[in-house]
């Protein structure tokens, strides 16, 4: 919608500690003003200023009002599936046995590559409408099945044409360095070079917002991490990382020391890392799915992050090998019930701090200033949304301050 526009009859859950209360921030009979793109006022309709003068009104029907969801960690460009996987793990082959067999990632990159732009674009389409139906408006996508220069390009293109053809802001992360591709089999530091002069091209094109990295044992060195990240820095580029997944490899304290915005896994994180993650503000975020499907037993240290007063972000992880899903809603539940996350600590790791992973701080909350990205719900209370799973309350969905058309609302 262009011009003003007040949305009326709504219960707010606004996550803005402005609204005071438990943290949900709820405004009972509440409404937002929208200008174009940005929310300009949120609070009951009875303290609506007096000098508004809305071009539009709409009545959410009294409906439960969040946040836009931000789905901050997805690999959903890729080729192919890797369902013989799924069940070469029930049978007892560890996830790092299928990646040193030459399954695993290595298998997804073989199919990507083969893989045409428009085919790609097609299926992660679909993927991301499945996203998006359940209320998500902002998406970061890595690259990491290509593994050339080419095929990297081509997947960071496609996540940018997803962007412009959907109404979704799709971010973009680099991910060259996810694993060994075969053509540098046992030349990892070479590999290393190869990434770091990819990048400044692949930044010329407009195709990067961040660098990821895979520090693991099965993955890349401490060392060859920081030449990653220092390459990034060069370029003025933030940094994540799939840090202590598997093993602690002190990749966490790395990327903090690069202000990373975000660490991502964290099985196995140490209380070194914690410190360093704390002092730089990064974002730990939380990938249940890949928890579940791996079937790992070492839980990430929850409480000790809680206690620091690290922020805690929740993601699909979606990727065709160890997180196949594409329900966030169903992330929040598992964040619940798996790492024993509150229902205020899951809604505000898929909204404000998933926003805060990916260096947004314009939205994730209903506040005067944020972009205008909320949904409305069949909803009660916002705890309902980790509450409920196989079921979509979605009901409307306002992106970048226009409201969707069906089929994602």
């Amino acid at each position: 919608m262009t011009g003003s526009t007040l949305w009326r009859n709504a219960r707010l859950a606004t996550l803005d500690p402005a609204q005071g209360g438990d943290g949900w921030g709820l405004v009972e009979h509440g409404a937002l003003l929208t200008e174009g793109n940005r929310i300009a006022w949120v609070g009951t309709i009875h303290d609506l200023p007096a000098q508004a003068a809305p071009d539009q009104e709409v009545d959410l029907g009294g409906a439960l009002v969040t946040p836009g969801l931000v789905d901050c960690h997805t690999h959903l460009v890729y080729g192919g599936h890797r369902a013989a996987e799924f069940e070469q793990r029930l049978q007892g082959m560890s996830y790092e046995a299928i990646a040193r067999a030459g399954g695993g990632i290595r298998s997804s990159v073989a199919a990507t590559r083969a893989a045409s732009e428009d085919h790609l674009l097609a299926s992660a389409a679909q993927r991301a409408e499945g996203l998006m139906a359940e209320g998500v408006t902002t998406l970061e996508i890595k690259s990491g099945y290509g593994l050339s220069l080419e095929a990297e390009a081509r997947c960071l293109r496609v996540a940018r044409r997803l962007g412009a053809e959907l109404p979704l802001d799709v971010r973009t992360t680099f991910l060259g360095a996810h694993t060994l591709p075969p053509e540098f089999e046992g030349r990892a530091d070479d590999y290393i070079d190869a990434i770091c002069t990819w990048l400044p091209e692949l930044q010329a094109q407009g195709l990067v917002d961040a660098v990821d990295a895979f520090c693991e044992h099965i993955g890349f060195t401490r060392e060859q991490t920081r030449r990653v990240f220092e390459a990034a820095q060069c370029l003025g580029l933030p940094v994540k990382l799939h840090a202590e997944q598997l093993s602690d490899q002190g990749g966490a304290a790395l990327a903090a020391s690069f202000g990373a915005l975000s660490c991502d896994h964290l099985e196995h994180l140490s209380p070194e890392g914690i410190a360093a993650m704390r002092a730089a503000g990064t974002v730990a975020v939380l990938l249940p799915g890949a928890y579940h499907t791996l079937r790992e037993t070492r839980l990430p240290p929850i409480e000790a992050l809680r206690s620091a007063g690290v922020p805690m972000a929740v993601a699909t992880d979606h990727n065709p090998g160890t997180s196949p899903g594409l329900s966030l809603l169903l992330m929040a539940s598992m964040a619940c019930t798996l790492f024993r996350l509150t229902p205020l600590e899951a809604v505000q790791g898929i909204t404000m701090n998933a926003a805060r992973a990916l260096g947004l701080p314009d939205r994730g909350q209903l506040a005067a200033g944020q972009r205008a990205d909320f949904v409305a719900w069949r909803l009660g209370h916002p705890n309902e949304l980790a509450y409920w799973f196989g079921h979509n309350p979605c009901q409307r969905v306002v992106s970048n301050g226009c409201e969707r058309s069906n089929p994602w609302a």
